[in-house]
């Protein structure tokens, strides 16, 4: 049979599908009947307030319209939020989108493209897409940032450093110092984009040293900068993909807004994005019980003698004795879904979404029963 390979494009090869984790209905069959607790996808597991669920829901009666391509309400409640101009802002069907905008619009065979490792798979994967190569950062002793090391590649001419603070998977962040120390460094010819995710985790009752969002850096840095933002997390939207970027460039912004597709934004995403930054106090109650959670999480962890990564995220990474695919895989039989890392150095790491408490329990539970098993 003749090879089908000449109708991709030869970037492609090396990739792997992106793997989004399993559903709830393709562990029911395994778990027998028992209860099932999804923690592999960081979603918010809280319903999102009743004041975003009702203005969605009023949208939804003129739906059959499509959005405003530009999200002009959208962007003016972001820019109010954030303490910029509308005309800064360009909207995705969740951040997601946004890199892969991010990679058509400024990526060439040959480019370079620095990241921190390991790291969300499509800051990556986007990038190879476009024939680029990517230069890893990996972590000092598998539990710190290596500022130094982020100083010095960003201060080279190369084509974009990406990275997420706080990261994932790691939940590792930069503090403010040491975000100051990667703008001041970064080169003018380079573009510098920074996912922030995580963020309303990482802020919360923060002290604005040991973490710093980028766009309080925004307005003066003179350098091309890009900040990424979602509802998918801390908002609970992630179901209707709606995110946002923030850049101080107007020719990145030009050209990120003629590569996305018009009405890329959905008009129900956008009403309850729009709603969700004007009432901003309505997500206290879930951020306190996440940050709560990750705790418990975090010291029923460390009491089964495991060695576990400080998270400002709402997950935590940890490593075991044994192959993460292994120990995700009994985990399935006892209802809990998890995420096994398999980056190359990372294939006995487990990245854990912080649940419910009682979801959080059963975890702990099924993982101490795993590892009594194993000894």
């Amino acid at each position: 049979m003749t090879s089908q390979k000449f109708i991709l494009r030869s970037e492609l090869t090396t990739l792997k599908p992106y793997n989004a984790g399993l559903s709830l209905q393709d562990v029911a069959e395994k778990a027998a009947g028992k209860p099932i607790a999804k923690l592999a996808s960081n979603e918010n597991p809280y319903q999102m307030p009743n004041v975003i669920a009702e203005a969605m829901h009023q949208e939804i009666a003129t739906a059959y319209r499509y959005p405003d391509p530009q999200g002009r309400a959208l962007a003016k409640s972001i820019a109010e939020f954030c303490g910029c101009d509308a005309e800064q802002v360009i909207l995705g069907n969740g951040s997601e989108d946004l890199l892969n905008i991010l990679a058509r619009t400024i990526l060439r065979s040959g480019d370079e493209v620095v990241t921190l490792y390991p790291s969300f798979p499509l800051h990556e994967d986007y990038a190879i897409m476009m024939g680029a190569h990517v230069t890893r950062i990996g972590l000092v002793d598998h539990n710190k940032i290596d500022v130094d090391a982020l100083v010095k590649a960003v201060s080279r001419p190369v084509r974009l450093t990406i990275f997420a603070n706080p990261m994932n998977p790691t939940g590792l962040w930069l503090t403010a110092d040491e975000l100051d120390r990667v703008l001041a460094a970064q080169h003018p010819q380079s573009v510098l984009c920074i996912d922030e995710a995580y963020l309303e985790f990482a802020s919360y009752q923060s002290d604005g040293q040991s973490y710093l969002p980028a766009t309080e850096r925004l307005k003066h840095h003179d350098k091309p900068l890009l900040v990424l933002r979602t509802f998918s997390k801390a908002y609970g939207l992630a179901g209707l993909r709606i995110g946002y970027g923030l850049t101080n460039n107007s020719t990145l912004r030009l050209g990120l807004d003629l590569v996305r597709t018009p009405f890329n934004a959905n008009s129900v995403a956008q009403a309850g994005a729009v709603v969700a930054l004007q009432n901003p106090a309505a997500i206290y109650p879930v951020l306190q019980q996440i940050v709560e959670q990750r705790q418990m999480l975090l010291t029923g962890l460390e009491a089964l003698g495991l060695f576990v990564l400080p998270s400002l995220g709402n997950f935590l990474f940890f490593s075991t004795s044994e192959p993460a695919t292994q120990i995700a895989e009994k985990l399935i039989c006892e209802g809990v879904i998890v995420k096994p890392w398999k980056q190359a150095g990372y294939e006995n790491w487990l990245r854990v979404s912080v649940g419910v408490e009682q979801e959080n329990r059963q975890f702990l539970s099924a993982l101490a029963g795993i590892l009594t098993q194993n000894t």
